[in-house]
């Protein structure tokens, strides 16, 4: 049977693209159209105007997504955002990338989605909370492995963490952490092994019976060892006896509750097929040139978020100096850009010609700096051609709620999402050719 010429899949892509780009501007949310704008930036052309949408383009509710989705982490989107831009952007089977993965909530929606899914992040925290999750194991099997780790394996204690647990809790904790340990340096870590290491990560700290601390911040921050003192002293707490293998069981059962068959399949149809990497963004050679179909991603915004400083309960407990992690936390906004412009310039590299974006970003500094529109020249800057701003605009339960912080009033409260292209080869500037070799 004769191929089909590459030209001819070429401008069939094209088409499908357009519909979908046709397709978004026409979108209502529960018969409510979108508010139609223009987001204006500077470029070495002149002055040009993006159109720009505001509604509300997903669900606000809260866990409306798969089961597997439920783990905490600080400033990261619902599955539904990038579920907008997969269902309408790619077709199973097709790539799709996110180069700032955080928790990996692209990457597990593309891979439940039937995507090949790649994912990249400075953080090596990040590929151990979003690997076990491609190929979750069977609830049977955590509980198996459960019984053989001998949590009361006498360690030394770190006396200090006694702030956050009682000490026969910090005892299992630091049993668990050794035999982690020890697998990993004997390369004995298997896939039952890293799930169980991921979901301990996720139960250090929290603000319920059903983390492994005394009640503390949200799990998906810890805070310093005097800030949970004052805690301690100002609710006149002490730390309860919490059973860690039993906590670490009762949370798997939660994550796998949307784990049936048909899930397990998808799953299992890609599982090899995905590609993890720990790695700056802007130099991923790992990624052949032209072969991602879809980006879907949300980079840090500036130094909103102290990445370093919420995750060093989890570095500790997983091995890593959170402070030796370069990550791309700038104040000045022209910093941001210049190296918001080399990822791009990889993302141009690793993007097939008709291939999409979908970069989100926020508000920030009271909201006087607008994100999208200092992101826009950094794509154009590497011949990407902008075409839609979507602004999701809705009411919804802050993590900052906690400290009394409610939606619209302060942090970033809606999500900009710029939608870019890759033109065709022949359509790129000098500039982006260069940056299109192979490295």
């Amino acid at each position: 049977m004769a191929s089909t010429p590459r030209a001819a899949i070429s401008d069939r892509t094209f088409a499908v693209n357009e519909q979908a780009l046709m397709m978004v501007r026409a979108f209502r949310w529960q018969g409510r159209r979108s508010i139609r704008g223009t987001t204006a930036v500077e470029a070495s052309t002149g002055r040009i105007a993006i159109d720009t949408l505001t509604n509300e383009f997903w669900t606000s509710r809260q866990r409306a997504a798969n089961s597997l989705h439920e783990i905490s982490y600080r400033a990261c989107f619902k599955p539904q955002l990038p579920r907008f831009f997969i269902d309408r952007f790619t077709r199973p089977g097709q790539v799709v990338y996110d180069p700032f993965m955080g928790r990996g909530t692209t990457v597990l929606e593309a891979a439940l989605l039937g995507r090949q899914a790649i994912g990249c992040d400075i953080n090596p925290l990040s590929a151990i909370l979003v690997s076990p999750r491609l190929a979750p194991p069977s609830i049977e099997a955590v509980r198996a492995r459960l019984d053989t780790i001998e949590f009361s394996e006498s360690a030394p204690l770190p006396e200090e963490l006694l702030v956050f647990y009682h000490r026969e809790t910090l005892r299992e904790i630091c049993a668990l952490r050794a035999y982690l340990n020890a697998r990993a340096q004997s390369e004995l870590l298997d896939d039952v092994d890293r799930w169980i290491r991921m979901v301990a990560v996720n139960r250090l700290t929290g603000h319920s019976t059903g983390f492994f601390s005394v009640y503390t911040l949200p799990p998906n921050q810890a805070l310093s060892l005097e800030s949970q003192r004052r805690i301690n002293a100002d609710r006149q707490q002490i730390p309860p006896r919490r059973d860690v293998a039993a906590l670490i069981l009762a949370k798997s059962r939660s994550l796998l509750k949307s784990c049936d068959e048909a899930c397990l399949r998808v799953l299992a149809r890609t599982a090899r097929r995905h590609c993890i990497l720990t790695a700056r963004s802007s130099a991923t050679p790992q990624i052949r040139s032209g072969s991602v179909d879809l980006v879907v991603t949300s980079p840090p915004f500036l130094d909103v978020v102290d990445y370093a400083g919420d995750n060093w309960l989890r570095g500790w407990f997983c091995g890593i100096d959170t402070a030796d992690v370069k990550l791309t936390i700038v104040r000045r906004l022209d910093e941001w850009q210049r190296a918001m412009t080399d990822v791009f310039a990889e993302l141009v590299r690793v993007l097939r010609p008709g291939g999409h974006i979908a970069f989100e970003v926020g508000e920030v500094r009271g909201g006087r700096v607008k994100l999208e529109e200092a992101v826009l020249p950094c794509g154009l800057a590497v011949g990407l051609e902008p075409h839609l701003v979507l602004i999701n605009a809705q009411q919804f339960t802050k993590t900052a709620n906690c400290w009394g912080v409610s939606n619209n009033r302060k942090g970033t409260n809606t999500n900009r999402i710029v939608v870019f292209r890759k033109p065709e080869r022949s359509r790129l500037p000098a500039r982006a050719h260069a940056w299109l070799k192979v490295r």
